[in-house]
């Protein structure tokens, strides 16, 4: 993938991130964005995931599979969702900002996979390079390709998947689909990022 995004734009991109934490601490909304005021590439549509985590476990992680708005009105909204509106965390506080870690993920678009069966699919599979969205019965799960460093084994990532999407780590249809991404990924080099 083209990671011209976040070689050129990534500490302005992390930068957008973090105020739109800090601007929820104080407000409660997200940071508002005018794409107008960023460079054209930043103004173009753009899906990305961001992700916090505190000491190094998971705080927060939130994001969008389809572009549909800016990407950085994308990441604005991501950032205070993954702060203060991911189901699985309480909302961030303030005392948290020391050791918080913030990245963010900027997607391609999603393709679908062909597959004959569960080994055939396995078989496709690029670990570490591939970002996974998992769709059947009306549940769906997502996983970056970070995620890799976690599973590095192709059976465990898709049955991980499969259990966050809702369905048993066994689990397979005929109606089953899979779609592929990749990931461009920036991640904070300091805590600095945080002082506003």
């Amino acid at each position: 993938m083209n990671n011209k995004l976040t070689v050129s734009f990534g500490e302005t991109l992390l930068k957008l991130a973090a105020a739109s934490v800090l601007h929820g601490l104080k407000n409660g909304t997200p940071l508002p964005v005018k794409a107008e005021d960023y460079t054209k590439e930043l103004q173009e549509n753009g899906a990305s995931f961001v992700t916090l985590k505190l000491n190094g476990e998971l705080r927060g992680c939130i994001g969008t599979v389809e572009a549909w708005r800016s990407l950085v009105e994308d990441i604005a909204e991501n950032a205070y969702n993954a702060a203060f509106r991911d189901p699985r965390f309480s909302p961030l506080t303030e005392n948290e900002l020391d050791g918080l870690e913030l990245s963010i993920s900027i997607l391609t678009k999603p393709e679908p996979m062909t597959f004959t069966d569960e080994a055939n699919l396995l078989e496709q599979i690029k670990p570490e390079i591939d970002g996974l969205v998992i769709e059947d019965k009306g549940k769906r799960g997502l996983f970056l390709p970070i995620v890799w460093e976690q599973l590095p084994e192709k059976r465990d990532f898709l049955a991980h998947l499969k259990l966050k999407a809702g369905f048993p780590s066994d689990y397979w249809s005929s109606t089953l689909k899979i779609y592929r991404f990749r990931a461009d990924a920036v991640k904070q080099k300091e805590n600095s990022i945080w002082s506003a």
